[in-house]
């Protein structure tokens, strides 16, 4: 194996890139089955999962955070949150799944901390548009951290297919929490940013070792 080979298998976690992308998509394929299961089920039981989700400023509610982007209120609520999920989800898991589960977890977990703080009271706020909006922003602004022309080519790529719908859904409408579409896409910069630092911080390590044994 050659010297690039190694290093690439190493910083992969013992992966090549191919096979890192392969278990990205497989943890997308996974996390997309788990949200129907789960909304199969919720028809099943009459839809009485609807109130696990969000309730603002509620503190004995506050694990509604972790259930809200689970939950649906209807098959087509999910078609509509899948469609994108899984497009703009592809790109992430290029990265492996390591990346996509911690984008997906940190995004779903800031916006929605920041749902249950400004969203009304006593509404259950439901579904994966949230952690949608993260992922626009996680790759809008990933490649401007960067410096990377191909982070930035799929940025324009996810801004030019999705962008006119998803500034469309800030707009507040009956039924439809803009709260979480705002403070998804807060999170997915705040991820993006946090994320690109930690990689940079890793790929100086990995040159400073590299000249040390150069030596």
């Amino acid at each position: 194996m050659s010297d690039k080979a190694a290093r690439q298998r190493l910083q992969a976690g013992g992966l090549t890139k191919g096979e890192q992308s392969i278990e990205g998509l497989m943890a997308l394929a996974g996390i997309v089955a788990l949200l129907w299961i789960i909304e199969i089920f919720n028809t099943l039981d009459h839809n009485d999962l609807r109130s696990d989700g969000i309730y603002a400023r509620n503190i004995g509610r506050i694990w509604g955070i972790l259930t809200s982007p689970l939950i649906h209120a209807s098959f087509q609520h999910l078609i509509d949150n899948s469609i994108p999920f899984i497009f703009m989800g592809i790109f992430i898991a290029l990265r492996g799944a390591a990346r996509l589960l911690s984008v997906t977890a940190l995004v779903a977990l800031l916006g929605g901390l920041g749902t249950w703080l400004i969203s009304p009271a006593g509404v259950s706020t439901i579904g994966a548009s949230g952690v949608v909006f993260g992922y626009a922003t996680y790759l809008l602004t990933r490649g401007i951290f960067d410096r990377n022309l191909l982070e930035l080519f799929v940025g324009v790529v996810v801004g030019v297919v999705w962008g006119s719908v998803l500034i469309a859904s800030l707009v507040p409408h009956q039924g439809i929490s803009w709260q979480a579409h705002v403070c998804g896409g807060v999170a997915g910069v705040i991820v993006a940013y946090g994320m690109s630092q930690r990689d940079h911080r890793g790929e100086r390590r990995g040159g400073s070792h590299e000249l040390a044994s150069a030596h």
